[in-house]
């Protein structure tokens, strides 16, 4: 008889994975407080998004008026919805404007995406458990859901490119939005395994909507789709779906094989045994204590040392744009490869991940918000496009080099404006973003500022002023109820 059709233990990835969220060590107090600057960051970046149309369109019930009972909320509307379409209509609302959090690494991603899944999942079960007179999941579990995603997602990216084999980084909000589902559904290892397993044998994400020129706005909803694709996942293990053990490894049919190292040149060097991703670390909380938050900008966060350059030059550049004969740009290899891009631009979604549109903008104006992206504010402003045709995008290898050194992760970027008479501008360098873990001290006041004023956006004084009290105060938010935390954020 063959062995051909002996089953393999799971692969010993996907058990790495469903360890640490059954046995994750307690978080570090950086990692606990960052986690509730992160929500609070994160939540607010989805409010925002609700006054754009083009965000709005994809929320709510697929049958118009739909509540569903003990269903999950969906902040800053009066949605009540199934856990899967409240996962992606929370994610896809944080994600829409580009203004979350950041991880770069090989990979690179927004490991908040991750909140969409674990605010539906966890607002719907602790309504459920309230009911049948249990006690209720709290914020206190939502904030471990949202370390062990950050750390999943972030250490798989650490050490492995997706990007460069054509897929997007949405696999690993999809793969960490699972395991934290199914831990927060009470999952055991084999239905952990089984969930874990189905993300990867899913069909990913490609990245072709994220470059030129077919950039568009699915880049905007993909990370919703990831996450409420998670909770989907979670639940079918949880109905006791079985598991496809070598859904990485399998020859031929196995996620390596298929989707990674044929087509990995670095990889697919090495001999078969050893075609697996790389882990640079232990899981922990790395990831949370060293998360990049997008203070300052509505912008991809290669070009944010970028944008806040072209602001600090803005006095000196703003009365003199007819004067100007070039513009230098010094950045890294990863900012050259995903946002430098010359020609026109199609919509909003392509402006916000071009590196010179993101530098011309604070030039001109000494701002960028996210109107700035708008069809009619471009089509207003000729002059943008015209400072982009200046503009010189060189490659500095000392910032390539810092950006992928574990013990710097910069971004650095550098900007200086010329004139036509000779004169120019100093140089002016930007190495860490305000949001870096080097500037953390200086950046968490601007990040509450930025999470204030995104609540004004959707909530009159007084609840505003309820919610912020609750999310600035590490007890009132410790121990929570989450149903009860989702009821101040409806309108």
């Amino acid at each position: 008889m063959s062995d051909d059709n002996q089953r393999p233990d799971y692969d010993h990835e996907l058990q790495r994975i469903a360890d640490y969220v059954l046995s994750a060590p307690a978080p570090s107090a950086e990692a606990w407080e960052t986690a509730r600057y992160c929500l609070m960051d994160t939540l607010g970046c989805g409010l925002l998004a609700l006054r754009f149309p083009e965000c709005t369109k994809h929320l709510g019930p697929q049958v118009p008026g739909t509540q569903v009972p003990q269903g999950a909320r969906v902040p800053g509307t009066s949605f009540c919805l199934d856990p899967v379409k409240a996962a992606f209509d929370i994610g896809t609302a944080i994600r829409w404007l580009d203004y979350n959090d950041t991880w770069l690494a090989a990979e690179w991603g927004h490991p908040s995406d991750n909140l969409g899944a674990i605010l539906a999942v966890s607002d719907h079960l602790s309504q459920q458990r309230t009911a049948r007179g249990e006690a209720p999941l709290t914020m206190d579990d939502v904030l471990q859901a949202m370390i062990m995603a950050h750390e999943i997602q972030g250490v798989l990216a650490l050490d492995n490119s997706f990007n460069r084999v054509g897929l997007d980084h949405v696999v690993l909000v999809k793969v960490a939005s699972t395991a934290v589902s199914a831990w927060l559904m009470g999952a055991d290892r084999e239905q952990l395994l089984s969930a874990l397993s189905h993300a990867f044998v899913d069909g990913q994400s490609l990245r072709t909507y994220r470059h030129a020129p077919n950039a568009g706005s699915r880049k905007s909803w993909a990370a919703g789709d990831a996450t409420a694709r998670g909770v989907r996942l979670a639940d079918m293990a949880m109905r006791g779906e079985m598991g496809i053990p070598g859904a990485l490894s399998a020859p031929q049919w196995g996620f390596y094989d298929v989707a990674f190292s044929h087509t990995n040149r670095d990889l697919a060097t090495k001999p078969e045994g050893e075609r697996r991703f790389s882990f640079q670390r232990e899981f922990g909380c790395h990831v949370m204590e060293n998360v990049l938050f997008k203070i300052s900008f509505p912008a991809e966060f290669h070009a944010q040392t970028a944008c806040e350059a072209a602001m600090a030059l803005h006095p000196d550049v703003a009365g003199r744009l007819d004067e100007i004969e070039r513009i230098e740009l010094v950045t890294h290899e990863s900012a050259i490869r995903i946002i430098a891009k010359t020609g026109p631009l199609a919509n909003p979604a392509d402006r916000d991940h071009c590196l010179q549109y993101m530098v011309a903008v604070p030039l001109i104006f000494g701002a960028l918000e996210a109107e700035h992206y708008e069809d009619d504010f471009h089509a207003a402003h000729p002059q943008i496009d015209r400072l982009r045709g200046l503009m010189q995008v060189v490659e500095e290898p000392r910032y390539s080099a810092d950006y992928l050194d574990p013990d710097k992760r910069s971004i650095a970027n550098a900007v200086q404006v010329f004139f036509n008479d000779g004169s120019h501008t100093d140089r002016v360098e930007v190495e860490y973003p305000i949001g870096h873990r080097r500037r953390r001290e200086e950046g968490m006041p601007e990040l509450v500022e930025k999470f204030t004023r995104h609540l004004a956006t959707r909530f009159p004084p007084r609840q505003a002023d309820a919610i912020l009290a609750q999310c600035k105060s590490t007890d009132a938010l410790e121990g929570t109820p989450v149903h009860r935390f989702m009821d101040q954020w409806r309108i």
